[in-house]
C-alpha cells in the first residue's frame, strides 16, 4: 500500500480491536441507536442499504477487517486505519486508490454530541456505508484523483466546497422527499435536524453554485444542496477535472 499511496504509509496504524473498552462499545451502541432511530425515516436509502451491506450493528465498535471483507467485493473500497488528520494531498491520493483513511478512536462518553476531530463513529458510521454504492464509490475515487492534482488556492477552495457540500453535508431527493446522505448529517443529530428544518436554505445542486458557496465548519449550515441522483456527483467530478485541465 505504501508504494501506491505515496506518503500515506507513515500515517497508517493497526486497529487494535481487542483494546476497546466496555465504555467504548457502550458509546458506539448509544450513538448507533440514537441515529438509526431517526435515520430509518430521514436517511437516504443508499446509506441504509450500505449500512446493511457492510454489516454495521449496534453491539460493538466495528472491526475494519470485517467491514472491508464485506465492502471490497462490492466496490473495491477499503477503510484503512490512520492515526488522525493527514495532509490533504495524501488524503486525496488515498481516495484515488479507493482507500478511505479512517480514525479508529472512540469519542469520550462525555462528548457524545460533538467532537471537533473525527472518530470512528463519524468515519465508519457516517462515511463508509456510502462506499458500498457503485456510483458514489466511483465519484469519490474520481474526486480523489482530481483533488490530488489541485495546485492553486482557488482550485483547492473549490474542491473543498464540493467535498463539503456532498460527501460531508449532502442531501438527496428520494421518492419526492429530501433525505440526508453526507457523513456530517448522518453522524450528527443536530446537523441533520438543521439540514431538514426551516432554518436551512436547501438549493438544487449545481457545480457552479457549490464552488461559489463558502461554509463554516463550526456552526449549523445555512445553505445546503440537494442532488436528484448520484450521477450528478460523478458529472461534477468530471467537470472539475476538465476545468483543472484547462486552467
Amino acid at each position: 500500500m505504501e508504494t501506491t499511496l505515496g506518503s500515506l504509509g507513515e500515517y497508517l496504524i493497526k486497529q487494535n480491536w481487542d483494546a476497546y473498552s466496555a465504555e467504548d462499545h457502550e458509546v458506539w451502541r448509544i450513538l448507533y441507536d440514537r441515529r438509526m432511530k431517526t435515520l430509518k425515516d430521514t436517511g437516504s436509502r443508499i446509506f441504509l442499504d450500505g449500512a446493511r451491506t457492510i454489516g454495521l450493528g449496534p453491539d460493538q465498535v466495528p472491526d475494519l477487517q470485517d467491514i472491508n471483507a464485506r465492502l471490497e467485493p462490492f466496490t473495491g473500497w477499503n477503510a484503512v486505519p490512520v492515526s488522525g488528520f493527514i495532509p490533504a494531498h495524501d488524503f486525496f491520493l488515498s481516495l484515488a486508490h479507493r482507500r478511505f483513511p479512517t480514525t479508529v478512536i472512540v469519542r469520550p462518553k462525555e462528548q457524545l454530541e460533538y467532537l471537533p476531530e473525527p472518530d470512528i463513529f463519524h468515519d465508519v458510521f457516517g462515511h463508509v456505508p456510502l462506499h458500498a454504492e457503485p456510483i458514489f464509490a466511483d465519484f469519490l475515487q474520481r474526486f480523489g484523483e482530481v483533488a490530488a492534482r489541485a495546485d492553486t488556492e482557488e482550485q483547492t477552495t473549490q474542491l473543498a466546497r464540493l467535498f463539503w457540500f456532498t460527501v460531508e453535508f449532502g442531501l438527496t431527493r428520494e421518492d419526492g422527499e429530501i433525505k440526508v446522505y453526507g457523513s456530517g448529517l448522518i453522524s450528527s443529530s443536530g446537523d441533520a435536524a438543521n439540514a431538514l428544518g426551516p432554518n436551512c436554505d436547501r438549493r438544487p445542486f449545481s457545480l457552479d453554485a457549490v464552488v461559489q458557496q463558502p461554509f463554516e465548519i463550526d456552526r449549523f449550515q445555512d445553505v445546503l444542496f440537494v442532488v436528484e441522483s448520484f450521477d450528478q456527483l460523478f458529472a461534477a467530478a468530471d467537470e472539475m477535472e476538465r476545468r483543472l485541465g484547462s486552467a
